[in-house]
């Protein structure tokens, strides 16, 4: 995913009202979409691809981790030595990886790893994490409880 420095993108108000619809339920026919903003489902469908083309928008499905078997969550803060964005892409390979972003403070990176279990992050930390060469420490933040997480950012 590129920064927000990477491109400069001005949505219309039809557009930030179909990613509206759509982060209301990513389901929603075309046709129903046009309806709301104002657009045949032809041209509903045509800027939907021009958002998706473009990376602004991606239309997926958001899973429950603990309901598919994952039972614990992290972020590890991870302090590197050398060029971050080697050891950002390298971590961004591994399994069970699922959000890597470069940061300034602290620490170089933030990872975000969902697991099966306990061990399965210890032996993520150990045999995968720590393991890469310009990895000089880690920190670990355990998710206890998720409280919010929302996906409707960036229109409103």
């Amino acid at each position: 995913m590129s920064s927000a420095t990477d491109r400069s993108v001005s949505l219309d108000r039809v557009s930030k009202a179909i990613v509206e619809q759509l982060q209301e339920d990513g389901r929603r026919s075309y046709a129903e979409i046009g309806k709301a903003v104002g657009l045949s489902e032809t041209a509903t469908r045509q800027r939907v691809q021009k958002l998706q083309d473009a990376g602004i928008l991606q239309i997926v499905a958001v899973t429950d981790p603990l309901q598919l078997g994952f039972a614990r969550q992290a972020m590890i803060g991870v302090r590197v030595s050398g060029d971050t964005r080697v050891v950002a892409a390298e971590m961004a390979e591994l399994p069970g990886v699922t959000y890597v972003v470069s940061t300034a403070g602290s620490f170089d990176l933030l990872v975000e790893v969902v697991c099966e279990s306990d061990d399965d992050l210890i032996d993520l930390l150990n045999d995968r994490v720590r393991a890469l060469p310009d990895v000089v420490s880690t920190e670990t933040f355990v998710y206890l409880k998720l409280h919010r997480q929302l996906y409707n950012w960036g229109t409103r």
